[in-house]
């Protein structure tokens, strides 16, 4: 099995280490999102937060993530992924003083408003396996 090329932009501070046997990372600046497939960076991306990331962007960092989300909007196939839980958010489980609602609220608006899913995964770990599955299947997807 050829192996996929994950390409992780060159901004991203903690890039995650993917099965090397399945993929080979690029990095390189991407239009939008963290990752992409090569050959499809303009049509495929994922944008990756920390929950105490995505806590603070859309709380406090609304307008600049909002241009990151225009970006995304863009894409065919895009997706928000949070590492953690949606129970960690409701929870309060962050460090922000920020209300469990108002940080659900922010991420069903931007499933509705933006028409982009964001994926809410345990920890890394899991967040990682799924970006990693995420990319092969699409991958897989446009390839037939």
């Amino acid at each position: 099995m050829e192996k996929v090329v994950v390409v992780v932009d060159t901004r991203e501070k903690e890039p995650y280490s993917f099965d090397p046997s399945r993929v080979e990372v690029l990095r390189h600046v991407l239009p939008a999102g963290d990752y992409s497939i090569r050959g499809l960076e303009n049509t495929v991306a994922v944008e990756r937060k920390s929950l105490d990331d995505f806590v603070q962007t859309v709380i406090r960092g609304r307008e600049r993530f909002r241009k990151e989300l225009i970006a995304l909007r863009t894409c065919k196939s895009a997706c928000v992924v949070v590492e953690g839980g949606l129970d960690d958010v409701l929870s309060g489980c962050y460090r922000s003083g920020a209300h469990p609602n108002s940080v659900l609220g922010s991420a069903v608006s931007i499933i509705v408003d933006y028409n982009i899913p964001v994926f809410f995964c345990s920890d890394r770990q899991a967040a990682r396996l799924f970006v990693e599955q995420y990319l092969l299947m699409l991958h897989r997807k446009v390839a037939r």
